[in-house]
């Protein structure tokens, strides 16, 4: 291709630029509850999400770039003009990557699989026609936004009605906490490693039988189980702090589940939202390296990955305080064990579709995991006027993507002739 090189410089800064926009908005997803609760300030919050987001984006981030990358539009149609094709992943990048930094600036959490999405699809109907989209693709994507959601509020409800039946009813609440939180820590632990070995490795040359995914998992979970038992036992208890609050101190064991459950988080977003920045970057590289041929099927180079991931890092501590913040304090009140329901129930979800390739929003399986809690609480622990304004930043994430890449794509074409 005439312009190969500078295609690729082009989608290697632009798919940085996506990166960065997903640190700085969406990690909030991952981090909100644990600053919601308490548990951790910001800064250590964008310290422990900077290390688990990268993690996450590199050993599990490959099956979800799959769909994001040739998935959404139809390549096919698009045989004999490749360059069409590289514009439109260029501008789906610059489009998505615009969105979210105003969004992030504002502080408003929006949803960067809404964004590159919306982007992908104004793209393929203005380049090519409806027909270019993957409508069944879509579709499947489009309704997992919704089972999603109500697929992490009821698993938030159980969790937290579990909590309450085992620990908080209980007549020794802080005992049944010493005893019950390490169990949760290696739940916790056993959901994250099962579903990213059995399903996220295999971009790195690491395959796994289904019984040592297993088996595996179990181990890891035990580990974090005696670890949990270790870090639990050392909590010791504030009598002061109890009379003003009785479950102060079963609180404060359940901050080290915690903080074990927001690295969780913050992992399973990594594996799920590096898609939405290196998905397009993956199709322009490809597409480059194969001298046009817009149906090759390359393999994933890391650094690809490695890229997505350096780009969620630096946005999550140039600017990611501010949706943290946001989403952390005004959609709910959290403690602790609430947040740890609402957490837990959040990474299960995203990473169990990470690993079959969905790719999902974060931020909505969130909301949904935090409404999931206030019905076990009384839909009074929600500010409804917030959930509302969430719901309605969603609502216009999917046109602005749209409109946006239009002119992005416009603007390539005239900038290289095409």
């Amino acid at each position: 291709m005439e312009y190969g090189v500078v295609y690729l410089v082009l989608a290697a800064a632009f798919g940085l630029f996506m990166a960065w926009g997903i640190g700085a908005n969406d990690v909030a997803n991952a981090m909100a509850p644990s600053v919601g609760s308490k548990v951790l300030t910001i800064r250590q919050a964008v310290v422990a999400a900077a290390i688990f987001e990268f993690a996450g984006a590199v050993l599990a981030g490959g099956e979800v770039t799959a769909t994001v990358r040739s998935g959404i539009v139809d390549a096919g149609l698009l045989e004999d003009s490749p360059e069409v094709l590289v514009f439109g992943m260029l501008a789906a990048l610059a489009a998505a990557g615009t969105w979210l930094l105003v969004a992030s600036k504002k502080g408003w959490p929006v949803s960067t699989t809404h964004s590159i999405i919306g982007a992908l699809v104004g793209f393929a109907i203005v380049a090519v026609g409806w027909s270019a989209v993957q409508w069944g693709v879509v579709g499947k994507v489009v309704a997992s936004w919704v089972v999603s959601p109500v697929l992490a509020g009821l698993a938030s409800f159980l969790l937290f009605r579990s909590v309450q039946y085992l620990v908080l009813d209980n007549p020794d609440p802080l005992r049944a906490a010493r005893v019950w939180v390490p169990v949760y820590i290696g739940l916790t632990g056993f959901v994250i490693a099962s579903v990213t070995l059995l399903k996220g490795l295999g971009h790195l040359g690491l395959a796994f039988s289904e019984a040592q995914s297993y088996g595996y998992s179990l181990l890891f979970a035990v580990v974090l189980w005696l670890v949990g038992k270790g870090l639990v036992a050392r909590i010791g208890v504030d009598p002061s702090a109890d009379r003003d609050f009785h479950f102060a101190s079963v609180e404060r064991v359940f901050g080290v589940l915690m903080v074990v459950v927001a690295c969780a988080m913050a992992f399973a977003h990594g594996s799920n939202d590096v898609a939405n920045a290196i998905g397009p970057v993956a199709a322009v590289v490809s597409v480059v390296t194969s001298d046009g041929d817009v149906t090759a099927q390359a393999e994933l180079p890391l650094w690809i990955l490695l890229l997505g991931g350096v780009g969620i890092v630096a946005g999550l501590f140039m600017l990611g305080h501010y949706v943290i913040a946001t989403v952390g304090s005004n959609i709910t009140q959290l403690t602790p064990s609430r947040g740890f329901a609402c957490g837990l129930a959040t990474a299960g979800t995203v990473v169990f579709a990470s690993g079959f390739g969905l790719p999902i929003s974060t931020t909505q399986t969130l909301v949904g995991a935090v409404l999931g809690i206030g019905l076990a609480r009384g839909i009074a622990a929600l500010n409804l006027r917030v959930v509302g304004g969430v719901f309605m930043s969603w609502l216009v994430t999917l046109p602005a993507g749209g409109i946006l890449a239009v002119f992005f794509f416009y603007l390539l074409m005239l900038a290289f002739g095409g």
